[in-house]
């Protein structure tokens, strides 16, 4: 070959290896901080697991399958009425019944219930004490205290007010005894404090029937409407509660991760007269998410499967498939956890629990 054939073939070579530098050099500027080979999934999810998915360890764990994990967040009633889940590779209510109205929906074809959390009450010392004086809270025999909810739907029912709980020196409140929910229109820890107390309430059996729905309806309205103004999600609710204190919230339906992360966490949160009690009977809030499509069922899969998300999923207060991890984390930090619930029913479906809600909501004044 000539010289200047070479030279010019050698050119072109160059040239080629300099565009195909500056392809790569592009490509991986747009690939940003996520490097080659990251998928980034979107979900829509109930509130109270927002600080899971935002924790850096979780985002690393989801990071080492190739999975960026995003969030958007929603009541979890909200998610199956109101969200445009076309947006979405997953949906994450915390719920059963949510949940299976959304796989229904989507003919999504599985679910994933990674973790649960039992319905609890969040409340301080001297409410607690007010609460056995008037017979409605009383110690177990595993270690925790429960809250007696047909006897509470008794003094619901009276119309009873702190101030007229006998020898009440400590919160003299001239409001209803009431537990405070979230808006049971928008979210599930509300949607579960109804179900509890309409088991109760319908001589303790599950609502099956819009008969039944429309006896105890009426009964439980004033739990409810007389609130006054609830949150639409439990993070804001309980953010109230840890920050305001009895004036605002003397009690608040929770989910029991919510109060235990904070304990886990040793992060201060939680003061020395907070206590959590626990409702008798209880629900139990599978937090179930269903896939939509791309890699929605891999995050979920990973969630359930995946040791080192089981593991910080229980430091943030959830009940997962392995039950060492959960009472490993309640022994090391005394928290208190109710180690064997025993007293726990099941909700109605969801459209029978969405017909009861409806029918309380038109009682509004």
């Amino acid at each position: 070959m000539k010289r200047g054939s070479m030279k010019r073939w050698i050119g072109v070579i160059l040239a080629a290896v300099l565009a195909g530098v500056a392809v790569v050099a592009i490509v991986t500027g747009n690939q940003g901080d996520d490097g080659p080979g990251v998928a980034v999934v979107r979900g829509v999810i109930g509130s109270e697991k927002k600080p899971f998915f935002d924790d850096p360890r979780v985002q690393a764990a989801f990071a080492k399958h190739g999975l960026r994990v995003e969030v958007d967040t929603a009541g979890s009633r909200q998610i199956v009425t109101d969200v445009d889940l076309s947006r979405y590779a997953f949906a994450f209510p915390s719920s059963v019944p949510a949940a299976e109205r959304i796989k229904r929906d989507r003919k999504a074809t599985i679910t994933y219930s990674p973790f649960y959390s039992p319905m609890a009450v969040a409340t301080f010392e001297p409410i607690a004490e007010l609460l056995v004086k008037a017979g409605v809270l009383s110690n177990s025999d595993k270690g925790h205290q429960t809250l007696d909810i047909k006897k509470y739907l008794d003094l619901v029912a009276k119309g009873t007010r702190w101030d007229e709980i006998p020898d009440n020196t400590a919160y003299k409140a001239r409001k209803r005894v009431l537990l405070t929910t979230t808006d049971i229109r928008t979210s599930n820890s509300a949607a579960m404090y109804l179900s509890v107390i309409g088991y109760v309430a319908n001589g303790e059996d599950v609502i099956t029937s819009a008969g039944q729905v429309a006896k105890i309806a009426p009964v439980l309205a004033p739990a409810v409407l007389d609130q006054g103004f609830s949150e639409s999600t439990s993070e804001a609710s309980f953010d109230d509660y840890l920050a305001l204190g009895a004036g605002k919230t003397p009690m608040l339906v929770v989910y029991e991760a919510q109060y235990l992360a904070h304990v886990f966490a040793a992060d201060g949160a939680i003061k020395p007269g907070m206590r959590l009690v626990y409702p008798s009977p209880t629900v139990l809030s599978k937090h179930t998410l269903v896939p939509l499509s791309g890699n929605g069922g891999r995050v979920g899969e990973l969630l359930t499967k995946d040791p080192e998300l089981q593991s910080l999923a229980a430091q943030f207060g959830f009940r997962t498939t392995d039950p060492q991890a959960f009472a490993g984390l309640v022994a090391r930090t005394r928290a208190p956890a109710a180690a064997d619930l025993v007293d726990v029913v099941e909700p109605p479906t969801y459209e029978r629990l969405d017909e009861l809600i409806t029918t309380i909501d038109a009682a509004r004044p």
